[in-house]
């Protein structure tokens, strides 16, 4: 159990950020597109090691929810349909302080299977 939670979560008017700011001051911008192919879902972690998946095609995805998660965490929703994630506040804190390496690595990773950010096909 963590000591830290946050005091507030507001999505942008655009749709396109959760801002969220934790009770000890720390507070984080992130990207819809980050948190949507970095979402803790089996969709994107599968179900066991080395079953990760790579989701492309989501630059302009939008949120469309933020539901509250008993007091650990919440589910958001997206506007391509997805919404299994379940952000803990611990992994909200984790990408706010390493997201801009995990999303370095998931484009280099999108890169070595030949996908993009801005097509949501998987190359042949």
């Amino acid at each position: 159990m963590t000591d830290q939670w946050p005091t507030q979560i507001k999505v942008s008017k655009d749709r396109q950020r959760l801002a969220v700011t934790f009770n000890d001051g720390e507070a984080y911008e992130l990207s819809a597109e980050m948190l949507r192919v970095l979402s803790p879902s089996a969709e994107v972690k599968g179900h066991g090691p080395g079953q990760e998946v790579t989701v492309p095609g989501k630059r302009n995805v939008a949120i469309t929810a933020v539901t509250p998660t008993g007091n650990y965490a919440i589910r958001i929703g997206f506007d391509d349909m997805h919404d299994t994630g379940i952000f803990t506040w611990t992994y909200l804190r984790e990408l706010g302080k390493r997201g801009g390496e995990m999303f370095a690595d998931y484009e280099r990773k999108l890169t070595e299977k030949g996908m993009s950010r801005d097509v949501s096909t998987k190359p042949r």
